[in-house]
């Protein structure tokens, strides 16, 4: 819903004080100013540099003496009020103010008459930090990211002298995915440096500023590398079944999957490999990067991760070991902050409607609570097991001929290796310059160290998970059959 129909809804229902939180102050200024206008409200707007000033009015734009003083601006909000009409106030990061018990009690007063006279006060904040007297008072309503038809007018705008630059097709829809999260200010800095560098709007410029805006607030991480399926020996089933759910032009959105595997079987590979696979950025959700140090610092930062992350469809949002990350679930260790970020986690997965795709690594599921891994959180739970003897061949030839190793020199015993063993025992090969048996004598596969583990996880998955090789059920190898129960016939209580 755009800010000016919000804004629209809660002045017609005479909301005397509301909360915009925006990271672009001026952008949203420029539509409120433009939306009162339409609507014949009055307005007039307070900053800590030029104090208060009326839009549109260059004689009232020059800094006055005491500008900075909220008071004033406050106390001069009921001159605006019109008997008839509407009067709105709008406050540049007002938040910085409200440390102040006179400014507090003044802003209570104004949004309380304000539901009589219909003035209001509006204030653009960049975060949501309300005094306790004031909470009751105030609505908060969100300035969302520009969607891609306000993309593409400031990339028109930017090319308005030269118009046939303008992308078209296939090319104008990369280039609205790529910068697709970004602010309008950032996206517009995007395309003029893209201008700069090439004489044309390119896609690969704008992931690249996308990468440096997600490092700014360190909630994100714009996977970078190059991998493909192509890369990955075997998890034929789980390939085929995300090229499917990830098809362009399917009606339908996918909602994810989850990866329950051993060590080193492929999984974070494989949810890096999958945006490059289907033409979707890639990014890294870091639980352990959400932590704040104030209450309820957490889980904002969840919610404004996954709002970038919405804003940025479609994508892949992937967390790996996400069993490690909310360890504390059902604990009061971390007063409870694992838990209110499980919750959140867990209603995003349920109710989301954007095009993210979300994929989920663990290596132990059974820490994780059940309500997890329920129909209509994910698309799919898969098991990534041991690769059998086909599936290990391939996996070979990948690696041997990603570190020239000749195809004749003997393999070792790998009966019980993973994807990532392999890769291990080649790359050291090659390191050592030694032969693959001599290499192989330096790695202890992990079904050894930790069989116990890997064991009760293949029990576990047995006849619960999808499995990433073949379509079906995933059955451990020897599970044992489920045999008829001996009818015996008892006395009857009689």
């Amino acid at each position: 819903m755009k800010l000016t129909d919000q804004l629209t809804d809660f002045v017609n229902a005479a909301f005397a004080g509301i909360w915009v939180q925006t990271s672009e102050a001026d952008e949203a200024e420029k539509e409120i100013v433009q939306h009162a206008r339409q609507k014949k409200w009055k307005i007039a707007v307070w900053d800590g540099a030029s104090g208060l000033r009326v839009p549109g009015n260059q004689a009232a734009a020059q800094p006055e003496s005491g500008a900075g003083d909220p008071l004033a601006a406050l106390r001069a909000l009921p001159a605006l009020a019109n008997e008839k009409g509407t009067s709105l106030l709008v406050l540049h990061n007002f938040h910085r103010f409200l440390s102040n018990p006179e400014v507090i009690q003044t802003t209570f007063a104004q949004i309380v008459a304000g539901k009589q006279q219909r003035t209001f006060i509006v204030v653009l904040s960049p975060i949501v930090q309300i005094p306790v007297e004031l909470e009751k008072l105030f609505v908060v309503i969100e300035h969302a990211l520009p969607d891609r038809s306000q993309l593409e007018r400031i990339a028109r705008e930017l090319l308005s002298d030269q118009p046939d630059d303008m992308p078209k097709g296939e090319d104008l829809k990369r280039v609205l995915d790529a910068a697709s999260g970004l602010t309008r200010y950032e996206a517009e800095g995007a395309y003029a440096l893209s201008l700069a560098r090439s004489n044309k709007i390119r896609p690969e410029i704008l992931t690249d500023l996308k990468a440096q805006a997600l490092k700014k607030n360190n909630l994100l991480t714009l996977h970078r590398g190059k991998e493909s399926f192509d890369d990955l020996g075997g998890l034929g089933n789980l390939k085929d079944f995300c090229r499917r759910a990830l098809r362009p032009g399917c009606e339908v959105k996918p909602r994810g999957i989850l990866l329950l595997g051993v060590p080193g079987s492929g999984k974070s590979a494989f949810a890096k490999a999958l945006g490059n696979e289907t033409g979707r950025p890639t990014l890294l959700l870091d639980i352990g990067a959400l932590m704040g140090s104030l209450v309820g610092q957490s889980e904002s930062n969840l919610r404004h991760a996954l709002r970038i992350a919405e804003a940025m469809s479609p994508c892949i949002l992937f967390v790996d070991e996400v069993e490690k990350a909310l360890s504390g679930v059902g604990s009061q260790g971390d007063s409870g902050v694992s838990t209110r970020l499980f919750g959140t986690l867990l209603t995003w997965l349920s109710d989301h409607e954007s095009d993210v795709f979300f994929v989920g690594t663990s290596n132990d599921i059974s820490k994780l609570p059940p309500e997890f891994t329920r129909a209509e959180r994910f698309d799919g739970v898969f098991f990534l097991d041991l690769p059998h003897a086909g599936e290990r061949d391939a996996i070979w030839k990948l690696y041997r001929s990603h570190f020239a190793i000749p195809d004749n020199q003997a393999r070792p015993d790998d009966s019980s290796w993973t994807g990532a063993e392999v890769k291990a025992c080649c790359r050291l090969a090659s390191l050592l310059d030694v032969t693959l048996h001599q290499a192989a004598k330096n790695i202890v596969p992990v079904a050894v160290t930790a069989a116990e583990s890997v064991e009760r996880l293949r029990t576990w998955a047995s006849g619960r998970c999808l499995c990433a090789n073949n379509p079906g059920i995933f059955l451990r190898d020897g599970a044992p059959q489920l045999k008829p129960a001996r009818r015996v016939q008892r006395p009857s209580d009689n």
